[in-house]
């Protein structure tokens, strides 16, 4: 969700460190270009935030530009953005202690999440969709492995108790997957969690 350092469940290291060594898995076999291009046409109306804001997508407090800089990783790997989720969407069925939910949606056509970066006159740019699954719910409904998009195995985010910050940011564990549309050499790129072409440098509120 917000910023995220990745944790594998049950490991003693950061899965976002594995996926930036090993990159997108499984992803030979699949057009991943075309594949982030009809998802990109597929959610342009959000281009507008408003329009998004109008469909119930909120910026959950405590709004939170994300960038690896801020999560203690190389600057270089770029940020996130700011996130706008849709509660209906993810069916979050409680906030406290940690937030949790019921959704098991995976269709990038009808995403969850938007990741707007903020522009230096003040507007907001949609740079990426995100969707997200509670490991809760994922398994309730019969799944056992991770969703996959473009041949690529979602994300698994968890908090790691034996660090100081949040893994997973105040959500219960869950798998989620980014998908980036400023185009690069390498459209694998565009499904990693942190995107070097995206900055939260304009970032007038919250933590960059």
């Amino acid at each position: 969700m917000r910023s995220k350092t990745l944790f594998a469940i049950g490991a003693g290291v950061t899965a976002m460190v594995v996926a930036a060594l090993a990159g997108p898995k499984d992803a030979v076999a699949h057009d991943v270009a075309a594949e982030i291009e009809k998802v990109r046409m597929a959610t342009l109306k959000y281009n507008d935030v408003n329009v998004a804001k109008a469909e119930g997508f909120i910026l959950p407090p405590p709004g939170d530009c994300v960038s690896a800089a801020h999560e203690g990783l190389p600057a270089e790997w770029g940020a996130m953005g700011l996130h706008y989720i849709n509660p209906k969407r993810l069916m979050i069925t409680q906030i406290k202690p940690r937030v949790d939910g019921k959704n098991t949606n995976t269709d990038f056509m009808n995403p969850s999440i938007l990741l707007y970066e903020p522009r230096a006159d003040g507007s907001l740019k949609l740079v990426a969709v995100e969707n997200l699954v509670f490991l809760n719910g994922w398994h309730a409904a019969g799944n056992l492995a991770p969703p996959t998009f473009a041949g690529r195995s979602y994300d698994t985010m968890a908090d790691n108790s034996s660090t100081a910050g949040d893994e997973a940011h105040g959500f219960e564990p869950h798998h989620d997957q980014h998908v980036y549309f400023g185009k690069m050499a390498n459209p694998e790129h565009q499904l990693m969690p942190f995107n070097p072409n995206v900055s939260c440098k304009h970032h007038k509120g919250g933590k960059q």
